[in-house]
């Protein structure tokens, strides 16, 4: 069983920064397409960004454009979302995947991680 293991989540004030990390079990995973996907009480998973197996190609929903950066180590099998100027509706399980379907389908999927960002 493929098990991604997300870290970093917390409870931050408005403004603040938070880093989330996702652990890939090995390095089959250093040739996927990885994302994060916050899911908010009452609404369905959405994509907030993804970066190709290199690094070189990353994709931003809209309303994170400027304030969240996705980033990946592969000798570390690492996957990385620094979020900054982070608004109350920001807080949600934040979900990492790997091993892109389509734009809202992956194959692998994390436990999730908790983000609380209060006003």
């Amino acid at each position: 069983q493929v098990q991604l293991v997300e870290s970093g989540g917390g409870l931050v004030q408005a403004g603040g920064p938070l880093r989330l990390s996702c652990a890939a079990p090995g390095p089959t995973f250093s040739r996927s397409t990885m994302a994060w996907f916050p899911k908010a009480p009452g609404k369905e998973r959405e994509f907030v960004a993804s970066i190709s197996w290199s690094g070189g190609t990353t994709y931003y929903e809209d309303s994170v454009k400027g304030r969240f950066t996705i980033s990946r180590d592969n000798a570390k099998n690492t996957v990385y979302l620094q979020m900054n100027s982070l608004k109350p509706e920001d807080t949600a399980v934040y979900y990492c995947a790997a091993d892109r379907v389509d734009n809202s389908d992956y194959r692998y999927w994390g436990q999730g991680t908790q983000v609380t960002v209060s006003s």
